[in-house]
C-alpha cells in the first residue's frame, strides 16, 4: 500500500472520530476534596478519557457551583485552558455535597446524511434514525441545532448533604434521586431526566464508567413514564450519564434540535 494510501485513511478515520468524538464533561483527578482547598474540574470536550478542543468562556450560558443551599457562579477568570481542555479553577468550602454545573449557548452544524445517520447510531439517538428511515429520508443531509448542558457532583469532607439534587434549570439535566456518595460498587442509582424542568419519559440514557485507562459501557437505558432510569453501578472509579433529547424542526434552515446532557460523579 502507498504510503499517501495510508495517510489517506489515517486522516480519513481522524475526521470521522472529530464527528462523533464530541460529548461534554465535566472531570475532576479525584471527585473526593477536602475542605477550604483548590481544585480543577476539567471541561472534556471530546470524550470521557480525552478532550479535544477548549470550550471557551463566551460560548458559556452559565457556570454554577452549588453547596450548602447556595448557588454560586464563577467568573470568567476562574476559567482557563490550553489548546485542547478548559479548566475552572474553583476553592472548596465548608463539607459537604457539591455540584458544579455548566451550560452552553447554541450551536449549529451541518452533516452529511451517512455521517449523520452514523451519528444517530452511536449517541444513542435510535428513534430519531427510525425515523429517518420511516419517512424516506436516510439519504437526505441534516443541519442541527445543539447545546450542551453537564454537571459533576462531588464529595468535600465526609458530610453528605442533599445539594446533589439541586435542578440547575437548565433545558435538559440529569438529577440523582440518592446521593452517589451514599452509595458504593454493586449499589444501583436511579437517575431523573428532564427535559425543560419536566420529567421525560423514553429517553434512551448511556453510561459508562473509566476502568484501566479504558470506558466499560453499561446496558443501553430508557427512562420510565416518571423520567426515571436505574443503573447499576457495576464497578468502583469515575462513572458518567448521558443522553442527548433531539427533536425534529419545521425551520428551512435547520432540520433538528439536539440538547446535550451529561452526570459525572465517582464511586469507591
Amino acid at each position: 500500500m502507498k504510503k499517501q494510501t495510508i495517510f489517506t485513511i489515517i486522516l480519513s478515520l481522524s475526521l470521522v472520530a472529530s464527528i462523533f468524538a464530541h460529548d461534554l464533561f465535566l472531570k475532576t483527578d479525584s471527585y473526593f476534596l477536602k475542605p477550604n482547598s483548590k481544585f480543577t474540574v476539567k471541561v472534556m470536550n471530546g470524550t470521557f478519557l480525552a478532550s479535544e478542543g477548549a470550550v471557551g468562556y463566551a460560548r458559556l450560558n452559565d457556570v454554577s457551583v452549588v453547596s450548602g443551599g447556595n448557588r454560586v457562579h464563577p467568573v470568567e477568570a476562574d476559567l482557563t485552558k490550553d489548546e485542547t481542555t478548559a479548566s475552572l479553577n474553583l476553592t472548596t468550602g465548608a463539607a459537604g455535597t457539591y455540584v458544579v454545573g455548566l451550560s452552553t449557548k447554541p450551536r449549529e452544524i451541518a452533516l452529511k446524511a451517512a455521517d449523520f445517520n452514523e451519528y444517530l447510531r452511536e449517541d444513542g439517538l435510535p428513534d430519531t434514525l427510525e425515523e429517518r428511515r420511516k419517512s424516506g429520508e436516510l439519504e437526505k443531509d441534516a443541519k442541527e441545532r445543539y447545546a450542551k448542558h453537564v454537571k459533576a457532583i462531588l464529595q468535600v469532607g465526609k458530610k453528605l448533604t442533599d445539594d446533589y439534587k439541586t435542578v440547575l434549570g437548565y433545558p435538559v439535566e440529569l438529577v440523582p434521586q440518592q446521593n452517589p456518595y451514599s452509595l458504593k460498587k454493586g449499589d444501583a442509582i436511579e437517575v431523573l431526566c428532564l427535559l425543560d424542568g419536566k420529567p421525560l419519559s423514553n429517553q434512551v440514557v448511556l453510561a459508562g464508567r473509566e476502568e484501566s485507562g479504558k470506558i466499560k459501557l453499561s446496558p443501553e437505558l430508557r427512562s420510565d413514564a416518571k423520567g426515571i432510569i436505574k443503573l447499576k453501578l457495576e464497578g468502583s472509579g469515575k462513572w458518567y450519564v448521558k443522553f442527548i433529547n433531539m427533536s425534529k424542526l419545521d425551520d428551512p434552515n435547520l432540520n433538528y434540535e439536539s440538547k446535550w446532557t451529561t452526570l459525572t460523579f465517582e464511586i469507591k
